[in-house]
């Protein structure tokens, strides 16, 4: 198939998410920033408690089992500690992510640029814009971390003490692995996503729709995750500190690897259960994102 078939079977196939330029479309981006901040809200608020667990993992470097016990000592009233930031970060990162992605492919498409180099292009601007939202990240390593339970009383709290005693610069944290991950991991989903969908079945009923779009999101989901998941360890490694000197994300690899014994397989404590939750949050929010996309397009 050459590029210019490539081009249209894209724009024309539905469920995709590239989509034709005319002047009515042209006039409704605002559509796809509101499916992808839909999709996040339902999935942050089914699969919080599984993230928790596995950031706990992450952070200690220790198996699920101790991980739980700590959270079934902490009680329900921890369980959903610091899920404002995720909720409102994930929202209007998703809602970026979506809708920022099409605002660039679209004059990239209609420009005759190569379909995969576009959604490279594209993919890799929604990451860097996703990457403004990372104090809300931030705040939440924090929150979740044991030790800040009693420093911080909740989100509100935790930024204005952040704000006041360290400044602007202690909220980015973390930057450097947070948009080597975002950039490429989000140009790979669309691209492996339209990929997909232009070879799945169309589906006439919206139950065997939506489970097809589930499964092939939370696929194309747990695959990224864990290829990315080295990056997010780091990331936490640098996030789970407060006023120190700020480490270099190579600084921050070899310090983590001496730590865990000189072994690359022990940055993937935690990948298991990361596939899990990976497989459920990108499986909702592939499945709810073409959910909205169909009321709102219709």
């Amino acid at each position: 198939m050459n590029e210019t078939q490539l081009l249209k079977r894209s724009c024309l196939s539905e469920g995709s998410l590239t989509m034709p330029v005319s002047g009515k479309q042209s006039t409704e981006h605002w559509k796809e920033f509101v499916c992808g901040g839909g999709s996040a809200f339902c999935n942050i608020l089914i699969s919080y408690p599984l993230n928790k667990l596995i950031f706990r993992q992450m952070m200690h470097g220790v198996e699920a089992t101790l991980a739980l016990n700590q959270l079934q000592k902490e009680g329900l009233a921890f369980l959903y500690r610091g899920m404002l930031p995720p909720l409102l970060q994930r929202s209007m990162s998703m809602s970026l992510m979506f809708g920022v992605y099409d605002e660039c492919l679209q004059p990239l498409l209609h420009h005759q640029i190569n379909p995969y180099v576009a959604k490279s292009i594209a993919g890799i601007v929604a990451g860097c814009f996703e990457a403004t939202l990372m104090p809300f990240e931030r705040l939440q390593t924090l929150l979740i971390h044991p030790k800040y339970h009693k420093e911080f009383k909740n989100t509100a709290h935790a930024g204005s003490y952040i704000a006041r005693h360290y400044g602007i610069k202690e909220f980015y944290r973390g930057l450097v692995p947070i948009l080597f991950r975002n950039g490429p991991s989000n140009a790979l989903f669309f691209i492996i996503r339209d990929e997909v969908q232009l070879r799945l079945p169309r589906q006439e009923y919206i139950v065997y729709d939506s489970i097809q779009n589930f499964l092939a999101g939370a696929s194309i989901g747990a695959f990224l995750s864990t290829l990315f998941y080295p990056l997010n360890v780091i990331k936490i490694a640098m996030q789970c500190e407060l006023g120190t000197p700020h480490r270099t994300i190579v600084y921050e690899f070899n310090y983590i690897l001496r730590k865990r014994g000189s072994k690359f397989g022990n940055f993937y404590h935690g990948a298991l259960l990361n596939i899990s939750r990976a497989f459920l949050s990108w499986g909702i929010i592939n499945a709810s994102y073409e959910i909205f996309r169909k009321i709102l397009y219709n």
